[in-house]
């Protein structure tokens, strides 16, 4: 039997006080309320540390599983039941837990409030999405007016080998030398590994002031719950946003070995720098990794460069087995960033500069109706063709961690992808050496493709 704890717990400092209403939506078990968001994100939260990627089994595990917001002339609380009880430690919540369960609460009331229905901002044009992802990130407090650019993003998989995991972390422990501050999906593997490392070097340079920015997402944030190194956690309300959101804030991009989640963010990040308003926008990007790692970026670079073009090769370097070349790299590249943001007079926390068209932007929803009808021909637009095999990856995705997904390939069968001859075998050697690497799903998971070619 699972271990459990139930007992009431004060916010870390993100909220005070809910009125009425927002209490009364928190508690709202309906598909207009806001509990089953709550109850999701929290127990992802709750459940950090333990070595799942199915976000449906970490449910059904912790299935009595319930929270509830109380407020009280004191402020603020949170009566939990059945929680996990790796999240405590003699009876108290780890404190850093604590934290990430009120940034959970901060963001699903500020986004549902102030984002989806205050009327604030239109959702459906590009200037309006652009808007909200900069109102949700500076309510969370991430954006920080005067401090010089020395945020590194950095993408990479959730089931990686040990020596990869251990070359991010060295990369990680180079940046943080370097003064450098780390952004991930806040996840395992690769998105822990570099904030590892950079908490090393930062204690060694007796930087105290180091940032570990995690940035989530509802359907992915049980699959790769918080590791405990981040201390700022942000839940953006789609991957949309979140992809947006990484570019925003990004002074440079670093990119580790990983599998389809990886592939769909590399394919985002792409298509918007190939937007002729960005040739001139500085982004340094790096694909790294240890030296076995070569062959994969090999096979990314090959798909790549018959998918979207040599233009879209220009746009990254690949460094292998070097940390220290990788950090210094970086370093080089952040400096001419800041350099073109000084002569543009552009805002150092968030690039407002970058155009991000709007088929990156509008949520997609990996139906099996929607998965089939992707066109996928390189006779298309590189922003369309970009965009519209970002979803495909996407989609795959959520077939293989998404609660939704997995639910919908277990009643409909796998999602069917059809694309012109010549793509369709780049994609099929490319997603079957992610299998054959075990890319798709923790090392030791059986794996069964929830996508088919056509």
């Amino acid at each position: 039997m699972t271990a459990t704890v139930s007992t009431i717990v004060a916010p870390e400092g993100s909220l005070e006080v809910l009125s009425q209403q927002e209490v009364e939506r928190l508690r709202d078990t309906s598909a207009k309320g806001l509990h089953d968001l709550l109850r999701r994100c929290a127990l992802a939260v709750l459940n950090a540390g333990t070595p799942t990627d199915d976000s449906r089994q970490v449910l059904e595990t912790y299935k009595d599983f319930e929270i509830q917001v109380i407020q009280e002339d004191r402020g603020l609380m949170l009566k939990l039941d059945n929680a996990p009880a790796g999240a405590f430690v003699d009876g108290h919540m780890i404190r850093g837990i604590r934290e990430h369960l009120s940034a959970v609460l901060r963001d699903i009331v500020y986004v549902a409030n102030e984002i989806q229905h205050g009327g604030r901002f239109d959702l459906d044009s590009t200037d309006g999405i652009s808007n909200a992802v900069f109102h949700i990130l500076r309510n969370a407090g991430t954006l920080h007016a005067g401090e010089r650019p020395n945020l590194v993003v950095c993408w990479g998989g959730h089931s990686i080998s040990r020596e990869e995991y251990d070359y991010s972390k060295s990369v990680g422990y180079q940046l943080g030398l370097r003064g450098l501050d780390i952004c991930t999906g806040c996840g395992p593997g690769a998105m822990k590994g570099p904030m590892k490392g950079a908490h090393v070097a930062h204690a060694k340079q007796r930087n105290r002031k180091g940032r570990y920015l995690g940035i989530s997402e509802p359907g992915i944030i049980a699959a790769e719950a918080p590791n405990p190194i981040v201390n700022e956690l942000v839940i953006m309300p789609d991957i949309e946003k979140r992809l947006e959101a990484f570019l925003r804030i990004a002074h440079s991009i670093i990119v580790f070995p990983g599998g389809v989640g990886t592939t769909e963010e590399i394919l985002y990040l792409l298509g918007v720098l190939l937007h002729p308003d960005n040739r001139d926008i500085p982004l340094p990007v790096i694909f790294t990794g240890p030296a076995h790692s070569a062959e994969y970026f090999r096979q990314i670079d090959t798909f790549i460069r018959y998918a979207l073009g040599d233009d879209a090769a220009k746009r990254y370097r690949i460094i292998v087995d070097d940390p220290e070349a990788v950090a210094l790299a970086v370093r080089d590249g952040v400096r001419k960033l800041t350099e073109y943001r000084r002569e543009q007079d552009d805002a150092f926390y968030y690039n407002w500069r970058l155009s991000v068209p709007v088929d990156f932007q509008r949520p997609f929803h990996p139906t099996h109706e929607a998965m089939a009808a992707l066109a996928l021909d390189t006779s298309l637009p590189v922003f369309d063709l970009a965009a519209n095999l970002r979803r495909a990856f996407s989609g795959i995705v959520a077939g293989n961690v998404k609660e939704t997904g997995i639910q919908a390939i277990e009643e409909h069968g796998p999602y069917r992808l059809s694309a012109e001859p010549g793509l369709m075998a780049q994609l099929d050697v490319l997603l079957q050496s992610f299998v054959a690497q075990s890319r798709m799903k923790l090392p030791g998971s059986h794996y069964q493709p929830c996508y088919v070619l056509e």
